[in-house]
C-alpha cells in the first residue's frame, strides 16, 4: 500500500463537475492498493499518517501531527502509485490491486479515518477525477507498507 501524503493550505476533488470533497488545512492523501494488502496493512498506514508531525509549531520547527493543528483529511484512490515504468514507455498496473478488493480497502481506510478523525472527505472509487491543492512547503511524503 502507499500513500502520498500532501500538507495542503486547501484541496477538493470534482468528478463530473460537481465536488464530492473539499478540505482546508490538513492532508491530501493520494492511496494507492497493491494486491496483497489487508486491513492490517491499512491499519499500519493510517496509524502512521495520522501521526506525522509535519506542521509547524510555535517555533517555525515541524513538530504537530494533524490533530493538534485541526487539520482535515481529503482521501482519493489512485491506482497509478503501483506503475511499472521499467520496460518501454507505457506503464504496466499489474501490482496495483484487483478493482474489487482495492475499493474495499479504499472503503475501509475512510471508515477507519472517520473513526477516529472528525473530518474526512473523499473522491470516488475508479471515477476521472479533478483534484486541486495548494500544497504547503510544499510538503509531500512517500508512504509504502513495504518500508514501514
Amino acid at each position: 500500500m502507499r500513500f502520498v501524503i500532501q500538507r495542503v493550505a486547501h484541496a477538493s476533488v470534482t468528478v463530473d463537475g460537481n465536488v464530492l470533497g473539499k478540505i482546508q488545512k490538513g492532508f491530501l492523501v493520494l492511496i494507492g492498493v497493491a494486491d496483497g494488502d489487508t486491513k492490517e496493512t491499512a491499519d499500519r498506514m493510517v496509524k502512521k499518517m495520522l501521526g506525522l508531525r509535519i506542521f509547524e509549531d510555535e517555533n517555525g520547527k515541524t513538530n504537530l501531527d494533524l490533530r493538534a493543528v485541526g487539520g482535515e483529511l481529503l482521501l482519493v484512490s489512485q491506482f497509478t502509485l503501483y506503475a511499472d515504468c521499467r520496460r518501454g514507455n507505457r506503464p504496466g498496473f499489474t501490482r496495483a490491486g484487483k478493482p474489487e478488493m482495492a475499493s474495499e480497502m479504499y472503503e475501509y481506510i475512510i471508515e477507519t479515518c472517520r473513526k477516529q478523525f472528525p473530518v474526512v472527505e473523499r473522491g470516488e472509487f475508479g471515477a476521472d477525477m479533478k483534484v486541486e491543492l495548494l500544497n504547503d512547503g510544499p510538503f509531500t511524503i512517500l508512504l509504502d507498507s513495504e518500508e514501514l
